[in-house]
């Protein structure tokens, strides 16, 4: 059986809020990858519910912040049709999406 690993290396300022954000993965090669947040989810098999770990750099600018919550969602409408073939709850999903979309860029018309 082949493993592969991925590994965050979080540092913290004195106040514990990330700094930096690193991760590198078996099969992604030997180097090291930098990030400005992740959001990772786990389905817990014993307590039958989501474990979530969300941290952000406090460098990462609140806009960026929206679209990566938007994009992630994107991304879990795709995967729900890989997962379970249900084409409305994806549909449902990629709608939200537009809608949070055309809300991020109202905001950023009227700050500009």
């Amino acid at each position: 059986m082949k493993k592969s690993e991925i590994r965050f290396s979080i540092a913290l300022d004195d106040q514990k809020v990330p700094e930096a954000i690193s991760w590198q993965a078996t099969d992604a090669g030997p180097d090291i990858h930098f990030a400005k947040a992740i959001n990772i989810a786990l389905w817990d098999r014993d307590q039958s519910g989501t474990m979530k770990i969300d941290l952000w750099t406090k460098d990462m600018p609140v806009e960026d912040m929206k679209y990566f919550y938007v994009d992630t969602m994107g991304a879990m409408a795709e995967s729900i049709i890989t997962a379970t073939n249900d084409e409305v709850m994806s549909k449902k999903i990629r709608a939200l999406c537009k809608e949070l979309m055309e809300h991020i860029e109202e905001e950023s018309k009227k700050q500009s």
